[in-house]
């Protein structure tokens, strides 16, 4: 059996200030090992593919319809890894992230997803606090409790499994796409949510949304997919 492939899925709605950087520190910080790199262009009106073309070794595909699930279904049939690992434009991967990624699954052919949590670089340090209290005393118990958990911006999971979950579902347009995939990939192995298997992401949704209403929308959407296979929140705005 040969190497197992890793192939790094970013999907980009007018990300231009963001994406150049997400792309040289998971370039940097891998070591260029990722089997591929590809930036899905979620119909994009800015830059955001010139930027990402100016990386080597990154692929740019365009996906018309928008949707974070339409632009995540795009990836999941551009990517030929064996795994498919996830994380958003404005996202930073530390060093040790795909190495993680390689020993979990290589170690557990029962392992169907990899997640953890954000940490938000760019809010007050009380912010930053606040969130280290949410994954410690609400979202650890929850994943306890249930049984899985994946956070959207940072997971992988393997193709196959994606495969008999045909996919994604592209009828969510947001919130609570993330549950949906952790629910439906847990029928075909584990779902193992990580304290540290960590990403650095920006706060910019805290910032414009409020820190308390953000939590608060996370945790209902998670529990409506949880309890009744759907989200609460049909719709969402986008935060720049």
């Amino acid at each position: 059996m040969g190497e197992m492939k890793i192939s790094l899925v970013i999907p980009a709605f007018n990300e231009e200030k963001y994406i150049g950087k997400c792309l040289d520190n998971a370039i940097e910080n891998s070591d260029g090992k990722f089997y591929e790199i590809i930036v899905v262009d979620n119909a994009s009106t800015d830059d955001t593919e010139m930027v990402a073309k100016m990386r080597p070794g990154t692929r740019v595909v365009r996906e018309e319809q928008k949707g974070l699930t339409r632009a995540r279904q795009r990836g999941f049939l551009e990517a030929g890894g064996d795994i498919i690992a996830w994380c958003d434009a404005d996202t930073l991967i530390p060093v040790g992230w795909l190495e993680m990624i390689h020993k979990e699954f290589e170690k557990n052919p029962h392992l169907a997803v990899l997640s953890g949590p954000y940490v938000y670089y760019d809010i007050p340090k009380w912010q930053q606090f606040l969130v280290r209290l949410y994954w410690l005393i609400l979202a650890m118990p929850a994943y306890w409790a249930i049984g899985y958990m994946t956070i959207g911006g940072n997971f992988a999971i393997r193709k196959t499994v994606l495969e008999k979950m045909n996919g994604f579902d592209t009828m969510i347009e947001f919130y609570g796409e993330d549950t949906d995939i952790a629910r439906r990939a847990h029928k075909f192995g584990k779902v193992k949510f990580s304290p540290v298997f960590l990403t650095y992401t920006s706060g910019r949704r805290i910032e414009g949304m409020g820190i308390f209403s953000v939590a608060f929308t996370y945790v209902l959407n998670f529990f409506s997919e949880v309890l009744f296979h759907k989200p609460a929140n049909k719709d969402y705005t986008d935060i720049r």
